[in-house]
């Protein structure tokens, strides 16, 4: 039987049990390497969000692979990132160059795949075709690779119109807002929403694709792998400023790598993992990511008021986690 209604999560206990405490004896790259693929011309600003957020949280290393128009403006927010001035988008590239550019660009980032532990595909992407074209190698390399991957903004639109980038791939999570979830939906069932029964609907969404996890942000964020509905309700924040689903994303990224670790050391029916997650690790993951943000932005909100803004809530995320899961 379909569930009509989703059942809420128990957040913080999740986040207790996938944060890892900080270890002496750890090196540089075990709590976490992450790569956003995205920045362009116009958009620079969301992935920096989203990699910043996973450093914050507690990543080791975060990378951001973007086009070489926006590398010089996202190095210069920050000096945290390692930033790759690698994709191209159609205006620098004549036509009879695209096919060894796009090669070009997809040695760039596949020597660098192996090394990361899940990767968020979209933050200021753009949609430019000859960029899309580039990602969907990038994305199909990562399947090949079974490296997880976190699909926001722009990458929505690419996969939305070639769903089979992720269809039947377990690792895979989109995290749409309502008008790209309208999209998809209308694109894959072909009806528009529906917000009254939107646990049975989500997933059937994620049955008919096959295999994926899908996050639904709104008052409520709801989840699904196909097998079950959860939803994430504590905290928030009425302040929509844009750029909270860029902290979500590299929020993910983080916590659906670390509820992996977690899961491959204490998956004895008996640990306190297994006890805590009857879920797979892309719920896990994105159950911890929504909750944190949400806690962030509640702590920001309540200083900030009207005038909070993304980076108000980024500098909240360290703290916030702290409070429920300290790092000693």
């Amino acid at each position: 039987m379909i569930a009509s209604r989703a059942i809420e999560a128990d957040a913080v206990s999740i986040l207790r049990s996938i944060t890892p405490t900080l270890d002496p004896t750890k090196h540089k790259g075990q709590a976490g390497k992450v790569a956003v693929i995205g920045g362009c011309r116009e958009y620079t600003g969301a992935p920096y969000f989203a990699a910043i957020s996973a450093l914050k949280i507690g990543a080791d290393l975060s990378h951001v692979f973007c086009t070489k128009d926006a590398a010089p403006i996202i190095k210069s927010y920050s000096p945290e990132m390692i930033v790759h001035p690698v994709l191209e988008e159609s205006y620098s590239i004549r036509d009879e160059d695209k096919i060894s550019v796009s090669t070009r660009v997809l040695a760039e980032v596949i020597k660098w795949m192996e090394r990361f532990e899940c990767i968020v595909i979209g933050p200021g992407l753009g949609r430019d075709p000859f960029l899309m074209g580039c990602v969907s190698e990038i994305v199909r390399h990562a399947r090949q690779l079974n490296i997880p991957i976190v699909i926001d903004g722009d990458g929505l639109f690419l996969v939305t119109n070639n769903i089979d980038l992720v269809s039947g791939y377990p690792l895979a999570v989109l995290t749409p807002n309502v008008n790209e979830y309208k999209r998809l939906v209308c694109k894959v069932l072909n009806h528009e929403g529906n917000d009254q029964d939107a646990a049975r609907e989500l997933l059937t969404l994620v049955k008919v694709i096959g295999g994926i996890t899908v996050l639904r942000k709104g008052k409520s964020d709801y989840i699904s792998d196909g097998e079950t509905v959860c939803s994430v309700s504590i905290f928030g924040s009425p302040r929509r400023c844009g750029g909270q689903g860029d902290i979500l994303s590299g929020s993910i990224a983080v916590f659906l790598s670390w509820a992996r670790k977690a899961a491959s050391i204490e998956g004895s029916p008996g640990s306190r993992l297994a006890a805590a997650l009857p879920m797979n690790p892309t719920i896990v993951g994105c159950v911890a990511g929504c909750a944190l943000l949400r806690k962030a932005a509640s702590v920001a909100f309540e200083e900030k008021k009207r005038s909070t803004l993304t980076s108000d809530i980024i500098e909240c995320l360290g703290t916030s986690l702290e409070e429920i899961s300290p790092a000693l």
